[in-house]
């Protein structure tokens, strides 16, 4: 299957698993979702690293516990908003990583004492936070102010997240390892929230519609995950991060037929304004990708 079709059937899934998400928070606290969200995607790892014949064993355990805990505490923040805000507005949050990215980036030139920073990248940051203050107005107007700071900071630890991810890569560690252990963090975080956040007994009690909730978020984004990975090892980066916003366009679909969220001009162009920026944000690191690389291999 073509690199793009893969990312959107990707980001498809992603989208679809964030319904889940929004239908379990009525039946479930946080924790709890993301415990079982963690059980599902623990177990198909280990099933599917099995099936290859590979193995679960890392060498570099400290790189896993880092990766984990910045991406299950981005993963439990980003339910959260989910439960409390309009799914796209939730998703466009998440989705501020590629923002966060390039500030971090700024960051460590200023602190390497570099002369010289991109101004276009320094445009693409602010645009980025012009869209979100326009996507959280509504937010604002509707109390739901903490949830839209949760989901802001749900993306700028995405962003770390997916900066020891590629570490990760860079060490040699397959994909399926990087998910198994990303998911048992999930489920001991979730373990450990359930006591203050759950039922008297840490649980909430099942129903059918509830399990199955749980199934599909657990599913759909194991294979969310999985199927972007393929994509980005494929695909071309740009075409990737263009097309991985696509999440955000589904969300907002399934916003309007599911749960009747509003359509307000406001955030719609909040919307347009992340998007942009994250793209200026990619297209610009990816440029700047090799000098950094040559910069690196004269140090060495």
């Amino acid at each position: 299957m073509p690199a793009p079709l893969l990312l959107v059937l990707a980001t498809l899934l992603f989208a679809t698993m964030g319904v889940c998400v929004k239908f379990a928070s009525a039946l479930y606290a946080t924790g709890e979702i993301v415990f079982y969200r963690g059980l599902v995607g623990a177990l198909t790892m280990a099933v599917l690293t099995r099936a290859r014949g590979g193995t679960l064993r890392t060498r570099v355990p400290g790189m896993h516990f880092w990766r984990s805990l910045s991406g299950v505490t981005a993963l439990s923040l980003w339910f959260y908003s989910i439960g409390g805000l309009p799914l796209a507005t939730a998703m466009t949050l998440n989705y501020m990583s590629s923002v966060w990215m390039a500030l971090f980036l700024i960051g460590g030139a200023i602190m390497m004492g570099r002369d010289r920073i991109d101004p276009r990248l320094i445009a693409a940051v602010l645009v980025g936070f012009v869209g979100v203050a326009l996507v959280l107005r509504p937010t604002i107007e509707r109390d739901q102010l903490w949830h839209g700071l949760l989901g802001l900071l749900s993306g700028m630890l995405s962003a770390m997240a997916y900066l020891q991810v590629t570490a990760l890569g860079r060490a040699g560690e397959p994909e399926e390892r990087v998910v198994f252990y990303f998911s048992v963090g999930g489920m001991v975080a979730g373990l450990l929230s359930m006591p203050f956040t759950g039922a008297s007994d840490g649980f909430h009690g099942h129903t059918p519609f509830g399990v199955l909730m749980l199934l599909a978020t657990g599913a759909l984004a194991t294979a969310a995950q999985l199927l972007m990975t393929k994509a980005y090892a494929r695909g071309r980066p740009l075409v990737n991060a263009s097309l991985q916003y696509l999440g955000i366009v589904f969300s907002f679909i399934y916003g309007a037929m599911l749960f009747d969220d509003p359509i307000k001009p406001m955030a719609v162009a909040g919307m347009v304004l992340i998007i942009a920026a994250g793209l200026g944000a990619t297209l610009l690191r990816s440029r700047a990708a090799p000098r950094d690389a040559e910069h690196s291999s004269m140090e060495s």
